[in-house]
């Protein structure tokens, strides 16, 4: 796929074999952003796992203090009063029969679905619909409760969820170019000190092998693991 102006240029700003401090790289992707838009600033790492080994997928959640500043829209399946309790909390869409239904006609409009235990037989027939596209609720990643309200507050307010692809890789959307560094940077920590708590513990050698940011439209800039905070890549 052919690269536009703005990112060639951007190439020719910087090494793209060096590595940089945390801040330093913060600080580059945010000086290469030459979109028109707010562009979204992701990181992704490489762990030293295999993922192919049902032990050793990396999956969960992660709160980031600074938010992601996206307005993040939440579907929730529940009855009754959780249904309730769901639309206290925000949530944009709620329902059961009706949203499975809407779902099956291809209305996705939200980036997280939460839902209630007693309704997840019914979720699971939309298996290959929300399953593809990541939106499948998970015990794991607290997508599938009874604390409805709880969790859309949560989702609303910075919560993201995480998961290896085949590769072994994570990719996590750590906020905005509009961010400020400290920002950014207090939501990488919060990412790599949750990635480190789920460390499974048949990984074996280095753990943290890869980290590099990028913005939408921008290139990547690599992050110098050894110039991390020692907690951050303790075995």
């Amino acid at each position: 796929m052919a690269k536009g102006k703005k990112y060639t240029d951007a190439l020719k700003r910087f090494d793209r074999d060096q590595l940089f401090s945390p801040t330093e790289a913060l600080e580059l992707t945010k000086s290469l952003a030459a979109a028109s838009f707010d562009e979204t600033v992701e990181v992704a790492v490489r762990l030293g796992v295999d993922p192919r080994k049902a032990d050793q997928m990396v999956r969960g959640t992660v709160a980031l203090p600074s938010g992601t500043g996206k307005d993040v829209r939440v579907a929730v399946f529940a009855a009754g009063e959780a249904a309730q309790e769901a639309r206290d909390a925000g949530a944009d869409v709620v329902g059961a029969d009706d949203l499975a239904a809407e779902i099956e006609k291809g209305n996705l409009n939200f980036d997280v679905a939460i839902a209630t235990p007693d309704l997840m037989p019914m979720v699971g027939r939309l298996g290959r619909v929300l399953g593809p596209r990541g939106l499948m609720p998970n015990p794991k990643t607290g997508t599938v409760t009874q604390d409805v309200g709880r969790a859309v507050s949560e989702f609303k307010g910075g919560k993201v969820e995480y998961r290896t692809d085949r590769y072994g890789n994570v990719h996590v959307p750590i906020g905005k170019v509009s961010f400020s560094v400290e920002a950014l940077e207090t939501n990488l920590r919060a990412l790599l000190d949750e990635l480190q708590r789920a460390k499974p513990a048949s990984a074996k050698g280095r753990y943290l092998r890869k980290i590099s940011l990028a913005s939408t439209m921008g290139p990547g800039v690599k992050i110098d693991t050894n110039r991390l905070r020692p907690q951050d890549t303790a075995a």
